[in-house]
């Protein structure tokens, strides 16, 4: 059984949509991750550093939403499993409101600690 006091179908949708903006995101930075060119006659040595580092950052950006598209879809196959908000390490629900704020935690603060 679900978290009683979680709407499933709109916590789905939440979810839903969420993994829809991490992936459209994820499209629209594509540009952001491609390789920089090391041309030293188009570029000076700190235009190339710079652009050597933006790159790094949105290959770590997109590693970040690429995780969490994989807890988001863990969280969609425990609601389908009926145990959406359960703390995997003690079992007692996790408190609604920590859920409501971030609907991809495993665990209650208790066991978060």
């Amino acid at each position: 059984m679900n978290h009683p006091d979680v709407d499933v179908e709109a916590m789905k949708a939440r979810l839903i949509t969420l993994r829809e903006t991490l992936i459209d995101e994820s499209a629209g930075s594509a540009g952001a991750r491609d390789t920089v060119t090391l041309d030293q006659t188009s570029v000076g040595r700190l235009s190339r550093m710079d652009a050597l580092q933006g790159q790094a950052m949105a290959k770590a950006e997109e590693q970040r939403r690429q995780q969490n598209v994989t807890r988001i879809a863990g969280a969609l196959q425990r609601l389908e499993q009926g145990v959406f908000g359960e703390c995997i390490k003690c079992g007692e629900w996790i408190n609604i409101k920590r859920l409501e704020s971030d609907p991809l935690v495993l665990k209650c603060i208790g066991c978060a600690e």
